[in-house]
């Protein structure tokens, strides 16, 4: 963060999501990011695959994070901000405990929906077996 000239983070919500569906919204997503940082003469780099409509010179760089220290820091802010979301979750949701395992699929998460249902923040357009042990209402 201290070296970077621009950092820019976008998010979108889960209805959000669920109602465009999961590639279509985060390339909407990358692009509006990379609009607000690319400047006119560069090359934005994007891991695994190009934005359409985009104005900007790009390339598509397949296994970016490992070969890109531009992709890695944008994979590490992604990740630190989803992590700083999930854990503001966990304290105004505390009963699913996002706090504690940041909504990835650990027996906790599980369990909590087998005994909450799902919550707010939960994709409904996301197939998950933790979800098939829950009557949903979507």
């Amino acid at each position: 963060m201290e070296t970077a000239q621009r950092v820019v983070v976008v998010s979108r919500s889960a209805r959000g999501i669920d109602e465009r569906g999961l590639h279509k919204t985060n390339l909407a997503a990358l692009r509006e990011s990379l609009i607000r940082v690319a400047r006119p003469g560069c090359v934005c780099l994007i891991d695994g695959f190009e934005v359409p409509a985009f104005e900007y010179e790009q390339r598509a760089v397949v296994g970016g994070d490992g070969l890109s220290a531009a992709i890695a820091a944008a994979s590490i802010v992604a990740k630190v901000t989803r992590d700083r979301l999930m854990g503001r979750a966990g304290e105004q949701l505390p009963e699913w405990g996002f706090g504690a395992h940041f909504g990835y699929s650990t027996p906790a998460h599980r369990d909590a929906i087998r005994e909450h249902g799902v919550s707010p923040l939960h994709r409904m357009s996301f197939q998950s077996s933790a979800y098939q042990q829950v009557a949903l209402n979507s």
